[in-house]
């Protein structure tokens, strides 16, 4: 399209283009007033997918507020690339969850494989070497084709990028419910290492630094990808591929290497992602962040396509690129440095004193606009909230309880429920040992990394139970962080902090602002009696199609620090004769749990299960003490299908061993409701009474020789005998056999 074609700042506003790039009519006059004149076409794209929800957070930054965002070992809250916490010895680690929904619901596998790309130019643009990828994935239920066909090749797409680009896929989850039959959640994270010294900065410092484009050419895919992630899906979202970017993982191995080089070199000013927003939000945040200006020539812009516009070259979010600022004449150190990597590294501008974003292009002035405006200054909504009339029903329900039959037929059946089910073909699929650092694989609590030539470790995990946030979301905000400390915690380390995508769907609904509002209560309550803060994230809303929404689902990713490599714990029994714990009591909690779902066709209602933080954060300090003290053989936290499920996963490890197990009271709660805060450890005889006088635990039964799970109630009936062969087969083929 040429310059001739581009509507003018009085057509913009008779037409209300400005409209069909998602601005209000007072956002427009907003704009005006800042710049005191009308934007041009170039300029309102700019201000659009700024001011989109995506770069600017303008309907949830009024609820990002209340996260705690700082504690004696963060070094990086929000606001920059990725965040990054302290582990000792000058070491730090960095980390960060983001979505990418909308592109992965019509283009499944370029949009998972962009989000991997995305994040890990996230981490390595803060100077740190990514170590792992983990991913949180929610997709309708594995019945039609479709649903079978984006899930195929969401994981394709993810296994494909980090399989490439040699980074270990390591850990994450896989959901199944009917609410994400046509909006699937593709949440990516990624974990760094860096050294103090190392870290580095998306700012653009120093009157007359040069800015330097590093990285690939700059095509017209991506176009209005922030502003299309800012909009319900519907019917005409397929018309919308272009704004799909297509990802090169071998590009990005260069584009990484090469910038884990250029950050040791005292050049580097400022290095940021060109991600969501491509060039705009790299230059004018940059430029904020410093209290200056960027003044860019896009004539010398590396171009994949002819006779692109300001406009395209601005809103491109091609992928595999970097925007630097260096220190004005020491230039050709960097060219030099890329050419190594056969990538472009072209001076495109310069820092200036103007707070100032002025763009030229073919000799003239294309965009002129204050950089705070676009980067600071969105507008930030509180928007109406209401509390949908489904909740107080559900409040109001009588406490339900099934009855059962078989035990052991409904075990198995649980066994077998996707969301439960061995997730092996997906990660399966994932290089997971690339780089020979994995010491706990993809299939226990948590997934854990060494860290050479030291003793310590990184645990890391994904969590949300989106179930019991739809029936209460400040519960079910607090459950989501309180179970990813869980998996943390059994796999012996100390949670570090949080990183969170906060998937809903669309804010301008009160209901559904309602649901965000309680969900991140529940989070910072959480984050705050567990010692978690939060140090970036991302929010993904308008997660609807033809009007109906997703689950609530904020997203957990958590990190922790293990201090010695001996005390790395796995959720399976070990030997025969060590003895079986369970830590906290067990109540009739049935709401939002996978027994309710597969006895109610799916459907879900009445109260989420209870959870009082002091008690959850006192049991996780016990159990972590009995974990480094060398008394625990085995931990696993007690979630999705309650305690029967627990002690089913425990006997699936590498060894063969069963359990005998003694259970009190209601039987169908002693199997299967979720109530919070509960583990299931095991414990070798001889460290019994250590044990005990560390841990609040309750003595439920032994790991057997014999390979079978046998549960006897309190009159010594059998309630439930199986092989753990016939189990595992149940737990192992759901998932391939339903795809067949």
């Amino acid at each position: 399209m040429s310059l001739l074609l581009e509507p003018n700042p009085m057509q913009i506003e008779e037409e209300r283009i400005y409209a069909t790039m998602g601005l209000t009519d007072e956002e427009f006059q907003l704009i005006k007033s800042i710049i005191g004149r009308g934007p041009n076409y170039t300029e309102l794209g700019l201000f659009s997918v700024m001011w989109s929800e995506h770069c600017s957070y303008k309907n949830s930054k009024p609820l990002l507020r209340k996260f705690p965002i700082s504690g004696e070992h963060v070094l990086q809250g929000p606001g920059e690339g990725a965040g990054i916490v302290d582990i000792g010895d000058e070491q730090a680690v960095v980390f960060k969850i983001e979505s990418h929904n909308h592109p992965s619901a019509i283009e499944p596998y370029q949009g998972a494989a962009t989000g991997v790309g995305g994040i890990i130019r996230d981490v390595f643009s803060m100077g740190a070497r990514p170590v792992a990828l983990l991913n949180s994935l929610r997709f309708g239920e594995l019945e039609t084709p479709r649903v079978k066909y984006l899930f195929e090749e969401v994981v394709a797409g993810i296994a494909g990028y980090g399989n490439c680009i040699g980074i270990p896929t390591v850990g994450g989850e896989v959901n199944f419910d009917p609410c994400y039959e046509g909006n699937p959640l593709v949440n990516a994270m990624c974990v760094g290492l860096i050294n103090h010294k190392d870290i580095k900065k998306g700012q653009a410092h120093g009157v007359g630094n040069t800015v330097m484009y590093v990285g690939a050419s700059t095509g017209r895919d991506g176009i209005h990808g922030a502003t299309f992630a800012s909009e319900e899906l519907s019917d005409a979202s397929e018309e919308k591929r272009p704004a799909v970017q297509v990802g090169d993982p071998f590009m990005e191995k260069l584009l990484l290497e090469a910038c884990l080089e250029v950050v040791q070199n005292d050049a580097l000013v400022g290095i940021q992602d060109m991600g969501a927003a491509g060039l705009t939000s790299s230059s004018a945040e940059m430029a904020s962040k410093a209290g200056m200006g960027i003044e860019m020539n896009l004539d010398l812009v590396p171009q994949r396509e002819a006779g692109m516009t300001a406009y395209e070259m601005m809103l491109s979010e091609s992928q595999e690129r970097m925007l630097l600022v260096v220190e004005k004449g020491r230039e050709n150190e960097i060219v030099e440095l890329f050419e190594k990597y056969d990538l472009h590294a072209v001076s495109v501008g310069r820092v200036t004193d103007d707070k100032m974003l002025r763009l030229l292009h073919n000799g003239e002035v294309v965009a002129e606009l204050p950089v705070d405006a676009l980067a600071e200054e969105a507008p930030v909504y509180h928007k109406p909230s209401t509390e949908p009339a489904y909740y107080g029903e559900f409040q109001a329900m009588e406490n339900y309880v099934p009855e059962l039959k078989d035990s052991k037929e409904t075990l198995k059946q649980l066994l077998a429920q996707p969301t439960i089910a061995s997730k092996e073909w997906v990660y399966g699929q994932y290089d997971y040992m690339v780089r020979t650092n994995t010491v706990v694989a993809p299939g226990s609590d948590a997934a854990v990394i060494r860290i050479r030539d030291t003793k310590k470790a990184l645990a890391m995990t994904t969590d949300c139970n989106a179930r019991y946030l739809y029936l209460d979301p400040e519960v079910g905000g607090k459950i989501a962080v309180a179970e990813a400390a869980r998996n943390v915690i059994c796999s012996g380390a100390r949670p570090l902090a949080i990183t969170d995508c906060l998937n809903f769907g669309n804010p301008e609904k009160p209901e559904i602002f309602w649901q965000l509002e309680k969900a991140t209560d529940g989070m910072s309550d959480a984050c705050n009696v567990l010692s978690t803060p939060v140090i970036g994230g991302n929010v993904s809303l308008y997660n609807e199609t033809n009007g109906e929404a997703v689950y609530p689902t904020p997203v957990v990713g958590m990190v922790g620090l293990i201090e010695d490599i001996d005390h790395i714990t796995t959720q399976h029994f070990k030997t025969a004769g060590d003895l079986i714990y369970v830590i906290g009591e067990t109540k009739e909690e049935f709401g939002g749990s996978e027994l309710q779902k597969l006895l109610n066709a799916g459907k879900i209602f009445g109260k989420a299960p209870s959870i009082d933080l002091t008690v959850e954060s006192k049991r996780q300090e016990q159990i972590l003490a009995a974990i480094q003290a060398g008394v625990v053989a085995s931990a696993h936290d007690i979630s999705e299908g309650g305690l029967g499920v627990a002690i089913a996963e425990s006997t699936f490890g590498p060894t063969s061993v069963g359990a005998n197990i003694s259970i009190e009271g209601n039987e169908v709660a002693a199997l299967f409701s979720e109530t919070q805060s509960r583990f299931l450890l095991s414990v070798k005889p001889e460290h019994k009474a250590q044990f005990e006088a560390m841990v609040e635990a309750k003595l439920i039964g032994t790991v057997t020789e014999e390979t079978s799970v046998t549960i006897r109630n309190q009159q010594n009936e059998t309630v439930l005998h199986a092989s753990v062969e016939e189990l595992k087969q149940s737990w192992k083929e759901a998932i391939p056999c339903l795809l067949k």
